[in-house]
């Protein structure tokens, strides 16, 4: 396959911000843990203040609009301009990760519960869990990318419409039910790794099928 050279570069440069962007989340989360877990991130969580609470959901909401604007500026088509958004948004949040590595040399092991994300209820999880999902993104991201810039259509059936819609809530329920650890400040329970490997194969039969029926269609 004879890869584009503009959008090479564009993926790349997506990829820079996605790999810039993470080193300014982890930061923010390096001074949040020295302000309350001075020594060092653990479970039970600690309430933070109400005035911290409402800036930190506004920052997260930020993070989605921004890492989509991305993908807007990126991407030509709809569909394109979503697969640039999932390749950035997996780069920002495996390298999240990496960059709390350098500075804090946490997470230690990838079995590590962190707090993923706080809309419309916090997510909880070992780190391994978010790591996979963002691979997968970038995979298909990737994927769609560079198929579409060839002038294949991807256009979802109702069936790669419904295994996704499954993967997410599969996937989100495995993060949010555990109530008492995220709202009450008890230890988390055993996470459901069955739950990641059903989502993670939903996520991949789901992109697949998109694919099927149009593998050999271009657009005109």
């Amino acid at each position: 396959m004879k890869l584009d050279p503009d959008t090479c570069r564009r993926i790349v440069w997506v990829s820079v911000f996605g790999v810039a962007f993470a080193f300014v989340e982890s930061s923010v989360v390096v001074y949040l843990r020295s302000l309350y877990y001075p020594e060092g991130f653990t479970f039970p969580l600690k309430m933070m203040s109400t005035s911290h609470i409402g800036v930190e959901l506004a920052r997260e909401a930020a993070t989605v609009v921004m890492l989509a604007a991305v993908g807007i500026l990126a991407g030509t088509t709809g569909w394109q301009r979503f697969g640039y958004f999932l390749v950035v948004f997996g780069v920002w949040d495996v390298f999240y990760y990496v960059w709390l590595k350098v500075i804090l040399d946490w997470p230690s092991a990838l079995t590590d519960w962190d707090v993923l994300f706080l809309l419309p209820l916090p997510w909880i999880g070992p780190v391994i869990a978010p790591i996979l999902i963002s691979v997968l993104m970038i995979i298909c991201g990737g994927g769609m990318v560079l198929r579409i810039q060839r002038g294949v259509y991807f256009r979802p059936t109702l069936i790669s419409w419904l295994l996704g819609l499954a993967a997410t809530l599969v996937a989100v329920y495995s993060f949010t039910h555990d109530v008492a650890a995220t709202l009450h400040a008890a230890m988390p329970s055993s996470y459901p790794y069955g739950f990641l490997v059903v989502s993670l194969v939903l996520y991949a039969v789901a992109y697949a099928t998109a694919w099927m029926d149009y593998s050999g269609t271009r657009i005109s």
